[in-house]
């Protein structure tokens, strides 16, 4: 009987083992149907003569074809071969429709696109687009609906594994697509918005309204003339009133202020080059995603070579060198958003008022597809100042009075807009002096273009800056009323008020997304900066050498020196480093001097292998809680990332700013001191709670770990492991080789937000010019090249970025030929 039982038990297991090895070989079968094949020949629509796409050993491709719009066609169809899903999903994201596919849980970012209608103005900015950049447009767009044709007449698998899981019809590509898909980027990058809601909560939170300029800082700089308190523009309206949050997806579009766009860019003239050539190093921030954001590849037009970092969806090398030209982007944080509350008509809410009376909204139903679930019908609006959004978006609810509606003005919503086309054309500029004339067309994202051509090199904000009248009262930075005339928008202010930097005299120039101008309102650029922390190191290494080489540019590009350590644990540590009685081990004393004593010793270096950097990061995240939670109450956790200017302010009791030390609750007067003890304190308790009480056997990169996770997938038990690139990694808020930090818990300190593409240009010797990504190539995750990069990545290491067309040949990993049809 028992050998009965055994045997059957024994055929239950074998059946379970067989089955599950079926299945898991089944879908593997149906997965890697969509694994495109790189060596093949292929007869399209749409081009004129043959086009020859070479894979080099990256898995980049070099792009051949007679025409300009023959290889954009070819750039097309090189995206979707490895980047189909990506681009679904960015353009469900910006036409609102993420929810026809997964259904409820991205129904608030179907309703926030929808009320921006970006994908609607694309459609508008279709029609300015002149003749040039509709042919290339249209090319581009043949090129990808020729992928798809080709999957569908194949059975290709769908083109992405993902299709399998989430069966959502492709409708074809259009030029309007790509028009969004730049209206999306700008979305990613824009910070003013939640800037300036934020500002308002905090001013109508704080006790003390002259407080609000230690916690939401300038940058150093010429002070402003003094503005009106949120609670003056608008009575009535709480202290205290809890937000939302901004919409909790991995396909949000939409970033706090402090995810928001940011770069390195920095260039060498030939005086300052030790080879006499022209050198620029670039490495734009964005959130990390799996597959990365960035495609590389090289495309052969009419006009040479060009090569670099593209993004599926868009026919443009958007950060990259031809053999004359190299160019690279950073967020110029010109301030090119404003909100206005809008008060409605007491006696008719379909009215708003304006100066010149009530008038009514114009309005539109739009029904969001749900799957699983009914319809959802939303009506948009639209005032003169911009589209009305709702109260939930952006806590727009806790600044906006009863009656009254919250709108926004935006360069992104422009119908005119031709930013593309000058994407397009910049390709083929053979100069610094042409490339400034050609982005006189970009409108948004507002950008920092960093040129070097073989003699020069220049820096050009680019993206139209909003005229705002002298009275405007906030200056922007807080919502306004909006039926005020002095508020709204004066049209745009000329192209050459943009700043502009050609052939400075020190023969070195470049951007951290720092402060670049100091010019009085409405001339300002803008009162937002991304960073007052990096171009201190940045600085000191470029000053450092009397001549750069490639070598150096990497150097600076990979540097893990935290200038914002080095200039604040003196000041926060000043009366704790090496004081007080010793004490025995285990006592929460005795931890804490050993935390000090690995902290007097430590160089800055945000190394992933030291556990300085977790202990001086948990330090200073928890010192600035202790600092605000008193005055700012639930507001206070909101702050996620430390505000490097603040706690400078506090500790050098700047215009009072030592005030935050005293806990106003308290009977006794706390001193900054008796803070920064208490702030150690916690650090060690959670410290020790989550990695444990060894200090020297922390790992900062154990905490900093980069989070290249699949969006959908990547929360899918088992599967992520298979998904998602996880990677211990050096840097962080405030170093050169930036990992912008989580700052929620549980995990504060992943590193989610950095530089998905790397590249420095050499134009003394262009082939020897280097570039990389910080996963791989292809965004199908059987594929070998879906994270080849990320360990080069990882390791600060890089790959050819070469225009030499026999080497690329030389250890292809394929050639695609595209042959017209007859």
């Amino acid at each position: 009987m028992l050998g009965k039982v055994f045997l059957w038990l024994f055929r239950i297991a074998t059946g379970l083992v067989v089955l599950i090895v079926a299945v898991t070989v089944l879908v593997y079968w149906f997965a890697s149907r969509s694994l495109p094949d790189y060596d093949k020949t292929l007869i399209v629509q749409g081009i004129s003569a043959p086009v020859e796409i070479v894979r080099d050993s990256a898995n980049v491709p070099h792009i051949f074809g007679d025409r300009d719009e023959d290889v954009l066609y070819g750039l097309g169809y090189a995206h979707a071969q490895d980047r189909l899903w990506q681009m679904l999903t960015m353009r469900w994201t910006v036409q609102g429709r993420l929810s026809e596919v997964f259904g409820a849980r991205t129904l608030d970012i179907d309703k926030l696109l929808r009320r921006f209608d970006l994908y609607g103005v694309a459609r508008e900015a279709v029609e300015v687009q002149d003749a040039e950049t509709m042919s290339k447009l249209r090319a581009y767009a043949a090129g990808v609906n020729a992928r798809l044709d080709e999957i569908n007449t194949s059975a290709l698998g769908r083109g992405a594994p993902e299709l399998f899981i989430f069966n959502a019809p492709v409708a074809p590509w259009t030029p309007a697509d790509s028009v969004a898909m730049v209206k999306l980027m700008a979305l990613q990058l824009s910070g003013h918005l939640p800037n300036e809601v934020m500002r308002a909560r905090t001013s109508l939170a704080l006790p003390d309204p002259d407080r609000l300029s230690d916690i939401m800082p300038d940058a150093p700089g010429q002070g402003i003339a003094a503005l009106p308190e949120y609670s003056a523009l608008f009575p009535g309206l709480p202290r205290y009133a809890k937000g939302r949050g901004l919409p909790d997806h991995p396909l949000s579009p939409v970033r706090a202020t402090a995810l928001a766009g940011a770069s390195n860019a920095y260039a060498a003239a030939p005086s300052r080059s030790a080879a006499g050539g022209t050198l620029l190093a670039n490495d734009p921030h964005l959130g990390f995603s799996a597959p990365a954001i960035w495609y590389l590849a090289r495309l052969e037009l009419t006009s040479g070579g060009v090569i670099g970092g593209t993004i599926p969806g868009i026919p443009s090398v958007l950060t990259g060198r031809s053999e004359r030209l190299g160019w690279g982007l950073t967020s110029s944080y010109l301030d090119d958003q404003d909100v206005h509350i809008e008060q409605l008509n007491p006696e008719n809410t379909q009215e708003y008022r304006t100066p010149d009376g009530f008038k009514e909204f114009e309005k539109r139903g739009s029904i969001i597809r749900v799957k699983d679930a009914e319809p959802v019908t939303i009506t948009l609006r639209w005032t003169d100042n911009g589209p009305v959004l709702s109260g939930q978006n952006y806590d727009l609810e806790t600044v906006t009075p009863p009656n009254h509606v919250a709108t926004l003005s935006w360069t992104a919503l422009e119908a005119d807009d031709r930013t593309i086309g000058a994407g397009i054309r910049l390709m083929s500029a053979g100069s610094v002096d042409e490339a400034i004339a050609i982005l006189e067309d970009f409108s948004a994202p507002s950008q920092n273009i960093t040129l070097a051509d073989r003699e020069t090199i220049a820096m050009k904000t680019v993206g139209r800056m909003p005229a705002r009248d002298p009275e405007h009262r906030s200056q922007g930075r807080l919502p306004t009323q909006g039926w005020l005339q002095e508020n709204r928008w004066q049209g745009y202010l000329p192209y050459a008020d943009n700043p502009e930097f050609r052939a400075p005299q020190g023969g070195i120039l470049g951007n951290t997304n720092n402060k670049v101008v100091d010019r009085p309102f409405p001339q300002h650029v803008s009162y937002l900066w991304g960073d007052t922390q990096r171009v201190h190191r940045w600085r000191r290494l470029m000053q450092s050498r009397q001549v750069h080489t490639r070598d150096s540019f990497i150097e600076a590009q990979l540097d893990t020196v935290s200038f914002t350590a080095r200039s604040l644990l003196p000041l926060i540590g000043r009366d704790l480093w090496f004081t007080g009685e010793a004490a025995p081990d285990g006592t929460p004393q005795r931890l804490r001097q050993r935390a000090l004593e690995l902290l007097a010793e430590w160089n800055g270096e945000m190394n992933e292998h030291l556990p300085e950097p977790l202990i001086y990061s948990a330090w200073l995240r928890a010192l600035q809680m202790r600092l605000i939670q008193d005055d700012l109450g639930p507001l206070a956790a909101e702050f996620e990332h430390v505000e490097p200017v603040f706690i400078e302010r506090v500790f050098r009791d700047i215009d009072g700013a030592g005030a935050w030390c005293d806990i106003r609750q308290s009977s006794p007067v706390e001193t900054c001191s008796d803070i920064a003890r208490m702030a150690l304190d916690d650090a060690l308790i959670w410290i020790g709670e989550t990695y444990g009480t060894a200090l020297e056997s922390l790992r900062w990169g154990d905490a900093h770990q980069a989070t290249h996770d699949h969006q959908i997938l990547g929360e899918v038990p088992l599967l992520r492991h298979f998904v998602n690139i996880r990677q211990s990694t050096s840097g962080g808020d405030n170093t050169l080789l930036r990992g912008r930090t989580k700052g929620s818990l549980p995990d504060p300190f992943l590193n989610v937000h950095g530089a998905g593409y790397r590249g420095v240009y050499d134009f003394a010797d262009p082939n020897s010019s280097v570039f990389v990504t910080s996963t791989g190539q292809s965004g199908h995750f059987l594929s070998q090249h879906y994270d080849d990069l990320a360990q080069l990545w990882r390791r600060g290491e890089y790959v050819p970025m070469s225009l030499d067309a026999e080497l690329a040949r030389a250890a292809n990993e394929g050639i695609t030929v595209l042959r017209p049809a007859q």
